[in-house]
């Protein structure tokens, strides 16, 4: 019971919605001067149930044996499900922050462009041959989603601080998404998709991650030039230690508990350590 209960906050993405969620109240965590509505926070977490589902509904094989696949081919109706209360809360959460609708369709935009080629279609599936940044849309996304969009939504003045956080985050995600496309390379050439990881070899992944490592951590340095004390410049460099130390055991181990519940945990882990650190 306790099993089945885990696997369907995990692979239901409920997990990965409250991620995201934690990581936008980080952002108010650091700069106390970002007020947001409770709108926003119910309309990031339907959003992620929303297009995280529809991701994995179109998602019909693995070469890796995925335990997830395996979840989401036996309770393919649930992702359907989900995926209509996912779309119904998000909509019901927009129209509050409709007055932003510019800033929220870009996020909406690019989301799509990232599962637009699982779609059985003529139109979507010639995206798989030009697809070679979908690892870059996604770490965008999640990186504009979790940062830049609340931080334009508030309205708040510009700072450096906000540009630096915007980039740490965004090397970070991407750093972990190598991990994910190196597991998935297979997949992706089984589909017909094409990525850098798909076109780089195993020289050129390991550089491509310690380059995108060492900009996170020179970006979330910079932050202590912009008002930040040590400790919390400490806890944001923490989740990049961590996925940097499980580099090459995450290249051998491609458990979903590994990948969805830590890697994916990493890009809210510095937050929930704020949260503590504040209690």
């Amino acid at each position: 019971m306790v099993k089945k209960i885990t696997d369907f906050i995990l692979f239901s993405s409920v997990y990965i919605a409250f991620c995201a969620v934690i990581m936008v109240y980080q952002v108010q965590l650091l700069f106390p001067q970002v007020i947001l509505a409770p709108a926003f926070y119910v309309f990031i977490f339907f959003a992620t149930v929303c297009s995280y589902n529809f991701h994995w509904y179109l998602t019909q094989h693995s070469a890796t044996g995925s335990e997830r696949l395996q979840w989401a081919v036996k309770y393919k109706s649930w992702h359907l499900i989900l995926y209509i209360i996912g779309l119904v809360g998000t909509i019901a959460a927009f129209i509050p922050l409709s007055r932003h609708w510019r800033w929220i369709a870009l996020g909406g935009f690019v989301t799509f462009l990232y599962s637009a080629p699982k779609i059985p279609q003529k139109i979507f599936i010639g995206l798989r041959q030009i697809a070679i940044g979908k690892t870059i849309f996604l770490s965008f996304v999640w990186m504009y989603v979790t940062t830049l969009l609340p931080l334009l939504i508030a309205g708040t003045a510009w700072q450096p601080a906000f540009t630096w956080l915007a980039l740490g985050r965004f090397f970070l995600i991407y750093a972990i998404c190598i991990l994910f496309d190196y597991r998935d390379r297979e997949d992706d050439k089984a589909d017909g998709i094409r990525s850098m990881i798909t076109w780089l070899n195993e020289r050129g992944i390991n550089y491509l991650f310690a380059f995108s490592i060492g900009l996170f951590i020179v970006f979330t340095l910079a932050l202590y030039d912009n008002g930040l004390k040590p400790l919390t410049i400490f806890l944001l460099l923490v989740p990049g230690i961590i996925v940097a130390a499980l580099y090459n055991y995450a290249k051998k181990n491609f458990s979903d508990y590994l990948y969805y519940f830590v890697l994916d945990g990493l890009m809210m882990l510095s937050g929930l350590l704020l949260i503590i650190v504040r209690i």
